[in-house]
């Protein structure tokens, strides 16, 4: 005889999904908060684009309004797997509701451009599908900027609050080998997020000033700045960078704005309110400056042995392996013209990334360490089998869930990028095009490699469906993988 769910069963549904419209309603408040700046900037200058985003305002508030409304006496005591959800749930509802400015303002984007646009802003990708860029309004440059600005924060707080609570993504080993900051230094998660966000604003003020008394005009600056510490590379020209290239001080300011947001902000906290040497001590932050070292004396040796000016090789090099490193995907060159070496370098530069806790994306330096940790642990164990070993990371033992955590996200990073790349191929893209593609938008890097999507390129001839597959490629990258694959498995939602 068949049975059917009880009320309570229906009750208790209710106020679970009513829970994350909830919040995610929060969320989209601040996107509408937003998205009031570059309105007024159009109105200001009576700007055709105004409407676009007068209208595109209205339907985000009445979206709020209405979700708020329906949810407003729900309590909030989100468990485990709610947060799953909300995580992919607020990523994604706040893409659609940010493209739609690119889609009603003067760009008039398809839906699907509109949307890669947004996503790429968003999961601070910079691969972008405009064409003419010089020549938008101040108003959608702005928004450009204010998009990736946005996810360059929620990054750092999902980072930082989230994905350790989810037991995905790296801060989990700093929560394990950092426990000063959060019980000593900032006691609950809360400040964490405020400190945070306060470092946040500091450093991108400092990148507006920077630029601006480096020479670029003060819409520029202010992108630039927002872009740079977001390491997310959407620039004002489709030169990207290159519009600087005769101005290498901007390049140099640049490169360190960069590296600034590829570093663990919590660690920038502990660095202000306890300890002046946490930056350095902090073993995944040598790791990524000596990776850096490496790989910028290499390229410029390259470079100035192919008869190069010494400062212009040092000082392009040290930009672009930057860029591409932290995930940034500014460009001042077409590095796929320097040579074979250049381009097998930035291919695989494209999978590091920065560090856990940072803007940046990619697989983050600290697993590779991890990895070669675990690596030498095992050469131990083939010479002294019956030994025992403890693996350390900045003082602390590893531990074996960590381990698992790196090995799954690993596993998981490069078969995504693989699928992601099969499609591709079997939508008629070229083999680089469609490895590089993948690869740079599960990184969330920007640029590939190649003619049609290389640093001279961009992804405005791919077909919607590559675009579509590249979409869902940036979104999982930024949600460290595991987040979204776990919403892919029956047993999540036979919890």
């Amino acid at each position: 005889m068949a049975t059917f769910p009880s009320a309570r069963y229906y009750q208790e549904t209710y106020r679970n999904w009513a829970q994350i419209f909830k919040i995610m309603s929060v969320l989209w408040l601040v996107l509408a908060m937003f998205m009031t700046l570059p309105l007024m900037v159009l109105l200001i200058e009576r700007d055709p684009d105004a409407p676009a985003f007068a209208v595109s305002l209205i339907i985000i508030l009445s979206a709020t309004l209405t979700t708020w409304a329906v949810t407003r006496g729900v309590p909030l005591e989100l468990k485990p797997w709610q947060m799953f959800i909300l995580t992919a749930g607020s990523w994604t509802s706040i893409s659609g509701f940010a493209s739609l400015p690119l889609v009603l303002g003067a760009p008039q984007l398809s839906f699907t451009n509109a949307v890669f646009e947004s996503v790429s802003a968003i999961t601070t990708t910079g691969s972008t599908v405009l064409v003419g860029i010089d020549n938008l309004s101040d108003g959608l440059k702005l928004w450009r900027g204010l998009m990736q600005w946005m996810g360059g924060i929620g990054i750092i707080v999902m980072g930082i609050a989230i994905l350790p609570f989810l037991k995905v993504g790296g801060m989990r080993l700093f929560h394990t080998e950092s426990s000063d900051w959060s019980d000593k230094v900032m006691p609950r998660t809360g400040g964490i997020a405020k400190a945070t966000l306060a470092v946040y604003v500091i450093l991108t003020l400092a990148a507006m000033l920077s630029y601006w008394l480096g020479g670029m005009l003060p819409l520029d600056a202010i992108v630039h700045g927002m872009t740079s510490l977001a390491t997310g590379g959407f620039a004002n020209s489709d030169a990207s960078f290159g519009a600087y290239a005769e101005q290498p001080w901007l390049l140099w300011m640049a490169s360190f704005f960069m590296l600034s947001g590829a570093l663990p902000f919590v660690l920038y906290i502990r660095f202000i309110r306890s300890s002046k040497s946490a930056l350095w001590k902090d073993q995944q932050v040598r790791g990524l400056l000596k990776l850096l070292l490496a790989a910028i004396v290499i390229l410029s040796a390259w470079r100035v042995v192919q008869g190069d000016d010494w400062f212009i090789s040092l000082t392009h090099v040290t930009f672009n392996v930057i860029s591409v490193v932290t995930t940034t995907g500014y460009a001042s060159d077409d590095y796929t013209l320097w040579g074979s070496l250049p381009i097998a370098a930035f291919f695989y530069l494209t999978f590091v990334g920065g560090c856990s806790g940072s803007t940046s994306g990619g697989m983050k330096i600290f697993r590779f360490q991890i990895a070669m940790l675990m690596l030498q642990n095992q050469l131990r164990y083939l010479i002294h089998s019956n030994g025992v070993f403890t693996t350390r990371y900045n003082q602390q033992p590893v531990t074996s869930d960590i381990s698992r955590s790196v090995v799954a996200f690993s596993f998981f990073f490069f078969i995504t990028i693989a699928v992601l790349a099969l499609g591709l191929a079997a939508l008629g893209l070229d083999l680089v095009t469609a490895l590089t593609g993948a690869a740079t938008a599960v990184a969330n890097v920007g640029p590939g490699l190649g003619d049609i999507i290389g640093p001279a390129g961009n992804f405005a001839s791919l077909p919607d469906a590559a675009k579509w597959l590249l979409c869902i490629g940036m979104l999982m990258g930024r949600l460290e993988i595991l987040t979204v694959v776990v919403l892919m498995t029956p047993m999540f939602w036979r919890r």
